[in-house]
């Protein structure tokens, strides 16, 4: 379990899946698999859905939820507690937000592609952290904190857009019933350290479910269920729960819906016949989070306080804009959503997305490798200044 809690690991799991789809996709068993994704599973006549929808609206829930468990942490306790600790990351992902529409409305703007500009503003933090972990060996504790900081407020974006753009006539008895839910959920979520724990955690699960149920049948997308459930809950207990479920979701639920996400068949069409969909989200992820997160960043350097933490150069800035550009996971569910009318199309912009996320893991890690080779350098040489002078008898022969 403690492998599937690690930075690094769950990347290349996540990564693996990925790949993994891709090839069977376009494999003679292909087909098969796609039937199983295709499936119907449920009650019959009562609740049912795809199995590829299970993945992505139920086991995705589970995943948001500790997304809002951290993100309570972080605005309560953490790196985003204060309007001065957030500043240069909230002014860095709004650049990083941005921009990217802007890159991809340059080559969508006008076609019927345009309505997945959010798809490029997302920041997978799993995959992010991953590729720090590996090659960031000696950078200072700041810029892993400002890259924290800059993928929770990304992910803010990311269920704002999911919340309000994904989100068709709304059954408001059905959203007023599941915020009650909600509300009965964080109340019971203080009495977990009682006598009553063992009744009280049955209860939270029950309603867990009934919120998930009832924001489903609302017409707003069934992910905000679990956003909703980990901001309410009370913050001892949600942290031990997101501590149990982190090995879970890393090892299956995000590797499943990977999986399911990137099975698209690769078109057999020549690059000019590809979807602006495709062209924008695989310009827009890599250029367009570097160039919105470096120059966001530095703008917030020159506007703030230089001496409070993390303070960052410019290179600094460019490395966690390439880093910024790995989209994957939020990004492969924007554009599921933006295109589900569109199975083509929505299969191009995934491409798109898994293109331009490899993209910018490799400048990611020939970026951040450099800063490390950099600040390691610099920490030998103050070491090595910092030493005291040899003694006058330093070397004799007793």
């Amino acid at each position: 379990m403690s492998l599937l809690r690690s930075a690094r690991f769950p990347a290349i799991v996540l990564l693996g899946a990925a790949i993994l789809a891709l090839v069977l996709a376009n494999s003679p068993v292909g087909p098969a698999i796609a039937d199983v994704k295709d499936a119907y599973v449920g009650i019959p006549g009562v609740f049912e859905m795809s199995v590829g929808h299970w993945v992505q609206d139920g086991l995705l829930a589970i995943f948001f939820f500790i997304v809002a468990v951290e993100l309570q942490y972080e605005l309560t306790n953490g790196e985003l507690n204060s309007g001065r600790k957030a500043m240069q990351p909230a002014i860095a992902a709004a650049g990083g937000v941005i921009v990217p529409i802007a890159v991809f409305l340059l080559f969508a703007a006008g076609s019927d592609a345009s309505d997945g500009w959010p798809i490029p503003t997302a920041t997978d933090i799993a995959f992010a952290l991953g590729v720090l972990a590996v090659f960031g060996k000696g950078l200072p504790s700041g810029i892993r904190i400002f890259l924290l900081a800059l993928a929770i407020l990304d992910d803010i974006v990311g269920i704002v857009f999911i919340a309000v753009l994904f989100t068709d006539d709304v059954n408001i008895g059905l959203l007023a019933l599941a915020a009650l839910t909600v509300a009965i959920f964080g109340v019971l979520s203080r009495q977990l350290d009682t006598r009553a724990r063992v009744p009280i955690a049955i209860a939270l699960v029950i309603l867990a479910v009934a919120t998930w149920v009832l924001v489903y049948l609302s017409g707003v997308h069934a992910t905000i269920a679990g956003v909703a459930l980990g901001l309410a809950m009370a913050q001892r207990p949600a942290l031990r729960t997101r501590h149990e479920l982190e090995p879970w979701v890393n090892g299956i639920v995000l590797p499943l819906f990977a999986f399911s996400a990137a099975f698209v068949m690769i078109p057999s069409v020549s690059p000019s016949q590809l979807s602006p969909a495709f062209w924008g989200v695989l310009v827009a992820l890599p250029v367009g989070k570097i160039i919105g997160i470096s120059l966001a960043g530095w703008i917030s350097l020159r506007i703030g306080n230089r001496g409070v933490a993390p303070h960052l150069s410019f290179l600094d800035l460019i490395a966690a804009g390439a880093l910024g550009g790995i989209g994957f996971t939020v990004s492969l569910l924007l554009s599921e959503l933006a295109f589900s009318d569109a199975p083509l199309v929505r299969d191009e912009a995934t491409l798109g997305v898994l293109g331009g996320s490899a993209i910018s893991i490799v400048l990611a890690a020939i970026l951040v490798a450099q800063r490390a080779h950099h600040y390691r350098r610099t920490s030998r040489a103050t070491a090595d200044d910092e030493l005291p002078p040899p003694s006058s008898h330093e070397g004799q022969i007793a």
